[in-house]
């Protein structure tokens, strides 16, 4: 996740810089950001608010609950992919209402002229937002497959040591022996052992119809 510092910093820029106050001006600040707010190593541009953004990446974070470093790298990543291509639909019509002001006198008495013309002239402008897009959602999807295959990992390890840690219970209570999960290298607490305990006594009664 990002640092209090880099937080600072982007909070910090984005009351400096306000942003242009016309619709032309805000049209060239957002096609300027084409060039290097998708690809860039700046997350947050002074043109957006950091406050969203951070609130952005809590609600990533909320939602996957990261467990080691690896993963917490991936949820970041994935925050701010998504961050960036929640940009796009902005970009393309910010350079549709540019090129709009810039060619409005072309064709005053035929708007679908002026709109075939601008379709011609940004086509460039357009394929390479598309092209980032791409990009983007293919980087998307590699980081949100990596996460769901460490994390679909993780639950099956727990869930194997849990279920370990639930015989382990009931050989002890058959025995009469004293049971601390912490003595046995568990990090389970006592009920969590016991509760799946319970879960696997309920199903034996169904494995042995079915057998």
């Amino acid at each position: 996740m990002s640092t209090q510092a880099q937080l600072n910093a982007n909070r910090a820029n984005s009351q400096l810089s306000t942003g242009p106050k016309t619709a032309e001006g805000k049209a060239r600040i957002a096609h300027n950001a084409v060039k290097n707010g998708l690809t860039g190593a700046t997350v947050v541009l002074p043109c957006e608010d950091a406050a969203l953004y951070e609130q952005h990446v809590a609600n990533i974070f909320a939602a996957w609950q990261p467990a080691d470093h690896r993963e917490r790298l991936l949820v970041q990543s994935i925050a701010d992919t998504q961050w960036r291509l929640h940009r796009i639909p902005a970009f393309e019509s910010a350079i549709l209402a540019l090129a709009r002001t810039q060619n409005a006198d072309l064709f005053p008495d035929n708007p679908l002229l002026l709109e075939a013309h601008i379709l011609e002239v940004k086509s460039r402008e357009l394929r390479n937002l598309h092209l980032q897009e791409r990009r983007l959602r293919s980087y998307l999807d590699k980081n949100l497959k990596e996460l769901k295959e460490l994390q679909a990992e993780r639950r099956k390890q727990r869930e194997e040591e849990l279920t370990r840690a639930a015989r382990l219970l009931e050989r002890c209570s058959e025995k009469q022996i004293p049971f601390n999960p912490s003595e046995f290298g568990f990090e389970f607490s006592l009920p969590e052992i016991e509760e799946k305990l319970m879960t696997l006594w309920d199903r034996k009664p169904a494995e042995k119809r079915a057998a």
